[in-house]
């Protein structure tokens, strides 16, 4: 098991601090967002709001539409709860914001649903000119990291608390192919992209063909990508650690709708609240694991 991108962003966010640009701010938070490297660096670019995220989203946004990059860290379900700060402080201004959710989804663990981020990415989806990345391993992270110090406009960058195994490398805006299959097409985003390559063995040991695609950026997404593998394979499925409406499954949804195409999506994340427990335990039984995950897209082949 690899790093939590959580780890890997405090390292990249340190290291791209040499930036007089870079601005980071949290709220009381900053060994979980893993900021400390950074504020112990550049203090005098570094601002504690404390357990105000409201007030450290408009702070964000100032900073962000006078010529820095802010970088405002805090539990997804933080600052997606503070919602009408981000649409109308940070997006509708197009400030240079980015905002950085930490403990997505079931795999927070033991911490339990009042910790977990189920619907973040649906709400951020909503806004027009919101940038959504959520990497899948550490390399992907650093990358991302360095990409949004440069782009124009807010975004929202995803993380995960739990370790998670490293896969591969980011492109923004594109979707990777980890696996090739003709069969049946998974796409995967975050810490369920391992869980989607594990479903792939098991689904190839019964002779099913799978593609695994890695969706690091939710928004914009690959249309491209999308449509090809809606041509290509019989069937399509989504998996994500994120409720199942409004998520990646949702934008997938979304482009196929627009199109005339013949390959059915299964969308599998999220339909009610989480609970406390082991992440891997937690993925296991929420049907987000490799195992679980494998034999719902089988289902859903055999249906097509």
């Amino acid at each position: 098991m690899g790093a939590a991108t959580r780890d890997a962003f405090g390292d990249a966010i340190a290291r791209v601090g040499s930036d007089e640009r870079v601005v980071v701010l949290t709220g009381d938070l900053r060994d979980s967002t893993r900021v400390e490297a950074f504020a112990e660096k550049y203090p005098e670019r570094f601002i504690e709001c404390g357990i105000a995220e409201k007030n450290m989203l408009g702070v964000a946004a100032g900073l962000g539409l006078s010529g820095k990059v802010a970088w405002a860290c805090s539990f997804s379900t933080f600052v997606a709860g503070r919602f009408e700060v981000v649409r109308m402080s940070i997006a509708y201004p197009g400030a240079n914001v980015r905002i950085v959710g930490t403990h997505t989804g079931i795999g927070v663990g033991e911490d339990g649903y009042s910790q977990m981020a189920f619907e973040d990415v649906a709400c951020m989806r909503t806004l027009p000119n919101m940038a959504i990345v959520q990497p899948a391993d550490a390399l992907e992270t650093e990358r991302a990291v360095e990409y949004l110090l440069d782009h124009e406009g807010p975004a929202f960058l995803r993380l995960t608390r739990q370790g998670v195994d490293d896969v591969h490398d980011f492109t923004f805006g594109a979707i990777e192919t980890l696996r090739e299959g003709s069969d049946l097409a998974i796409f995967a985003s975050g810490g369920t992209v391992a869980e989607a390559l594990g479903a792939a063995e098991t689904l190839e040991a019964d002779g099913i063909s799978t593609r695994v695609l890695n969706v690091a950026t939710i928004k914009p997404l690959d249309e491209v990508a999308v449509l090809a593998a809606a041509a290509e394979c019989r069937a399509l499925v989504s998996v994500e650690d994120h409720s199942v409406v409004g998520g990646l499954g949702g934008a997938i949804a979304e482009v196929l709708a627009s199109r005339v195409t013949h390959a059915p999506l299964r969308i599998i994340g999220h339909t009610g609240y989480g609970e406390s427990g082991q992440p891997a335990e937690l993925y296991e039984k929420y049907g987000i694991a490799a195992g679980p995950v494998a034999a719902k897209a089988k289902e859903h082949l055999e249906s097509a």
